[in-house]
């Protein structure tokens, strides 16, 4: 995105230093990295990082509203709705497409949002690596808000772990072993010194949970969620399982409600020229005539799974549940990354961190993503190179 860094960048790459890079990551955990790690970081002028987060503080204004909780109520499945929901979401991340605008300018849009965990402990040790890699000037962070990497994974222990002992909190996923970012719980356990654990392990009794900590059945008194709902829903042959909409007595970071509050339900209520205007489809008092300008995605839904790019009639006359579905305006990503064969384009998802107590939460980190296929994401990338994970450096 910077012209000169990118130049510069690209000059000096070679496969040897990039092979070198790659074996440095996967070193963290041998044999945990499951996704393509980007032959590039992203540079990022001052003035995108400053649109980027101008809307990310208007979204916020909605998300801190007194009106919030209950415009998004309906925006819970009522089959994944969980008690004892706290005031606010410890985590939210904000995910923007580097795009054009009608004059051909770059500018951000937002693509998704979810009140939820990403990749918060493997990115601090990614984007190091990268630095070493890469070196990006020094006035260059991939932190926000003057974080760096000490402060930020001193901020994610008092959030997550604060003042419990760490054996009394779990980082909970189904199968943790085979999803595709378990090298970010396994950097987690590093930071947090807390165990993964898999929600067929969990053991109730009464309205308490434990685990197997070792031949020791242990208390959990808080969990780290990293268990998606729509993904635990696709599961098959599970066996008996806890019920986790029961009244338990636990602590959540962040509670489960807030992955579907903050999240593309809440992009309707959002008004900002970098956020696509969305309608939920159930409310849409005329189709638009230029669909061809539109996407139809489902709300309960995520990695892109049943989203429809070419819209026509038919699709939204076949649509079955219409306020289960939104259709948001297109945004045309930009080929903003010189490749040494076709330009990449690039998406930048902010962490957003909110402390018990604060009033609002506050940029922390990023992760970046980069893509030659029609869509961001593995799946739409295979056999493609200068794509996958990366991280964005900010001009300070």
């Amino acid at each position: 995105m910077i012209k000169e860094l990118r130049q510069q960048f690209n000059s000096n790459f070679s496969k040897e230093k990039y092979n070198a890079y790659v074996q440095q990551i996967e070193a963290l955990h041998p044999g945990a990295l499951d996704f393509r790690n980007a032959e590039t970081p992203v540079f990022v002028p001052k003035d995108f990082t400053k649109k980027m987060m101008d809307a990310c503080e208007d979204i916020i204004d909605v998300i801190t509203d007194e009106k919030f909780i209950a415009m998004t109520e309906r925006g819970i499945p009522a089959d994944a709705k969980v008690p004892n929901q706290n005031s606010h979401s410890h985590f939210i991340a904000f995910d923007f497409g580097v795009c054009e605008d009608d004059n051909g300018n770059l500018e951000p849009q937002l693509i998704e949002m979810q009140g939820f965990p990403t990749l918060f402990a493997f990115q601090a040790f990614h984007s190091e690596i990268t630095r070493n890699y890469a070196n990006p000037p020094a006035n260059f962070s991939p932190y926000l808000n003057g974080y760096d990497k000490n402060s930020y994974l001193k901020l994610f222990k008092e959030i997550v772990v604060g003042d419990l002992n760490p054996e009394n909190v779990i980082l909970l996923e189904i199968y943790p072993e085979q999803q595709k970012t378990r090298i970010d719980f396994y950097c987690t356990e590093d930071v947090l010194k807390i165990k993964t654990v898999c929600l067929t392990k969990l053991i109730a009794e009464g309205k308490q949970l434990y685990y197997d900590n070792n031949g020791v059945k242990t208390h959990i008194k808080r969990i780290y969620n990293r268990l998606i709902f729509d993904d635990l829903q696709k599961q098959e042959g599970l066996g008996d399982i806890i019920d986790l909409t029961k009244d338990y007595d636990v602590e959540w970071v962040p509670h489960p409600n807030w992955f579907y509050r903050i999240s593309k339900f809440t992009l309707p209520f959002i008004n900002n020229p970098y956020v696509p205007k969305t309608y939920f489809l159930n409310e849409l008092k005329q189709v638009p005539a230029d669909l061809e300008n539109y996407v139809l995605k489902p709300l309960f839904s995520f990695a892109g799974m049943g989203v429809v790019i070419d819209v026509t009639a038919a699709d939204i006359e076949n649509v079955k549940d219409p306020e289960n579905w939104i259709l948001q305006r297109k945004v045309k990503y930009a080929d903003v990354i010189e490749t040494p064969d076709v330009p990449a384009k690039a998406e930048i998802r902010l962490f957003y961190f909110w402390g018990d107590g604060w009033a609002r939460p506050k940029g922390v980190h990023n992760l970046a993503r980069l893509s030659k296929g029609k869509m961001i994401g593995t799946r739409y990338n295979k056999d493609k190179e200068w794509v996958g994970g990366s991280v964005a450096f900010f001009e300070q």
